[in-house]
C-alpha cells in the first residue's frame, strides 16, 4: 500500500481582534511550517460584524494589510463556506478568526504506517489542549 500524500487534516478557529491576522500568529504559523512540524494547507479570515454578519477573506486579498509572505499554503480551496456557516457562530460580534486548515506532519507518517500495515483508522478525536491540561492538573491535585 502507498504512502499518503496528506495526512488528517484539522481544522482550527484561531479568535483575534480586529479584522486581519496580527503578525505574531503570521510568525507563529511561519515557524512550525519552517521546522516541519505543520504543513499549511488553507486559511481564511472569517470576520463577524457586530450586527452578526460574516464576511471571509482569502489570504491572498489580503494586499498589503499585513505581510503573509511567510506562509504559503500547500492547497487552499480544502475550507469551504460550509466550513464557516458551521463555525462562524464561535466568532464573537465585532471580532474575528483564522480558519486555518492544517496537516499535523506526524498523523500523515502515522497514517501511512498504519495503512502500509493494513489498518484503518475507525476514530479519531481531540481532546483540547486547555481541557486535557485543567483535568490533568486536577488529577494532579487530588
Amino acid at each position: 500500500m502507498a504512502d499518503f500524500e496528506y495526512g488528517p487534516v484539522e481544522l482550527f478557529l484561531v479568535g483575534f481582534e480586529g479584522d486581519r491576522l496580527d503578525p505574531g500568529t503570521v510568525e507563529a504559523l511561519a515557524d512550525l511550517v519552517e521546522a516541519g512540524d505543520i504543513r499549511l494547507i488553507d486559511l481564511v479570515i472569517v470576520s463577524r460584524e457586530p450586527d452578526g454578519r460574516v464576511q471571509l477573506v482569502e489570504v491572498d486579498d489580503l494586499g498589503d494589510e499585513i505581510d503573509v509572505t511567510a506562509l504559503s499554503l500547500d492547497a487552499s480551496g480544502l475550507v469551504g463556506e460550509e466550513d464557516v456557516a458551521e463555525l462562524a457562530g464561535a466568532i464573537p460580534p465585532g471580532t474575528s478568526a483564522a480558519l486555518l486548515a492544517i496537516e499535523l506532519v506526524w498523523a500523515k507518517q502515522l497514517a501511512s504506517r498504519f495503512n502500509r500495515a493494513g489498518g484503518v483508522v475507525l476514530h479519531s478525536e481531540r481532546i483540547p489542549a486547555p481541557v486535557v491540561n485543567a483535568v490533568l492538573a486536577e488529577a494532579e491535585g487530588e
